[in-house]
């Protein structure tokens, strides 16, 4: 009987001390041994946002029990493990650099295999630990720090469509609780706090939504909150706010992702159409059912990574390591982080804007 390929994954790019551990089985879905994740939301909340050095010390202090944590949940001894795959960036230098040096370690003490992983490509593959993926696939990344529409055609083979030019979803879902008075983190609660409002309450701007392709702009939308925000009373008004704000972004969604479905068809001409949609920005339930809505009008079938996947978490890092693993890249352990990765490196940089355009 052959051996299991076992993957260790390791993240830490921003906020999240996170590990898990992945096995490979024969019907081609990975099986999740463990999957731990340890969040900072106490550590960050009195200061409404993450701050980086206080971010990278708690990695520090956390890393060696969230391993040795997923090592135990998972019941295999460290003999078993194949490769150990560590997230290399984008994200925040100091905290990528802690994950990425415990990565090296351990893969140099064991003499095993080590791969950096595109924290992006993370996102990207993650459907893959619980369906049969087929390439291509069209990309909706929607995070906190991301928002882009990518073709892709296979294993770190990346066509990107359309970006942001400004902010991305996450970080507008964020700024417009802040302003709205909820607790950090906001974005998430968001939704939930739109419940009790009337979304057709307030008109809001949708910048660039005739024009750009399937590229993003939400500067405009935020700006629009900031100015509402000084002017309204009551509670429910912020309820009333925060509904249309939603209801606002799933129309930009659904109008740019028609967009984005036409733009892959053009390099793609298979008649089976999937579009995946990942990041954090994923589990949002209004933002599923508009994009399950356009895909089924459109003809493609809409898949999502499972809610517990959505966010930052090692199992996608895994993910890819045993794709890497499998196609034998490896990496160097003079390997160095990356906090400005991307995924399509053909991708031109637009002046001005502080982002990549494809």
């Amino acid at each position: 009987m052959s051996k299991k390929t076992i993957i260790l994954g390791i993240e830490t790019s921003c906020d999240e001390t996170a590990a898990a551990i992945i096995e490979d089985n024969d019907n081609g879905v990975p099986k999740i041994l463990s999957n731990i994740i340890s969040s900072q939301f106490d550590i960050h909340k009195e200061f409404g946002g993450v701050v980086p050095d206080l971010a990278a010390r708690s990695h520090l202090e956390k890393i060696d029990l969230i391993v040795k944590s997923a090592i135990e949940q998972s019941g295999l001894g460290l003999e078993k493990i194949s490769a150990i795959a560590t997230t290399v960036g984008p994200g925040l230098i100091v905290c990528l650099t802690v994950g990425l040096n415990f990565g090296k370690a351990m893969a140099s003490s064991l003499n095993l295999p080590f791969i950096g992983v595109n924290h992006l490509e993370g996102h990207a593959l993650s459907p893959k630990l619980h369906s049969k993926l087929k390439y291509p696939y069209l990309l909706l990344l929607i995070s906190g720090g991301h928002s882009q529409y990518l073709s892709v055609n296979g294993l770190g083979k990346y066509i990107r469509l359309g970006t942001t030019i400004d902010d991305a979803l996450g970080e507008a879902f964020d700024k417009t609780a802040k302003l709205l008075g909820i607790e950090f983190p906001g974005g998430p609660k968001l939704e939930k706090f739109a419940e009790n409002g009337n979304p057709n309450k307030f008109e809001l701007p949708k910048p660039i939504i005739n024009k750009g392709g399937c590229n993003l702009s939400f500067a405009g939308l935020k700006t629009a909150i900031l100015r509402i925000t000084k002017t309204i009373k009551t509670e429910q008004e912020k309820f009333d706010l925060a509904a249309s704000f939603q209801k606002t972004i799933e129309e930009i969604l659904y109008i740019k992702t028609k967009v984005a479905f036409e733009e892959f068809k053009k390099i793609n001409s298979k008649n089976k159409n999937s579009f995946v949609v990942a990041g954090g920005v994923a589990a949002n339930k209004g933002i599923r059912d508009k994009l399950i809505k356009v895909s089924n009008e459109n003809n493609f079938e809409p898949i999502f990574p499972d809610l517990n996947l959505c966010g930052d978490n090692a199992a996608m890092i895994a993910m890819v390591g045993l794709e890497k693993f499998k196609a034998k890249q490896f990496d160097s352990l003079d390997l160095v982080a990356n906090p400005r990765l991307s995924l399509d490196k053909s991708a031109k940089f637009l002046k001005g804007a502080g982002v990549e355009l494809s």
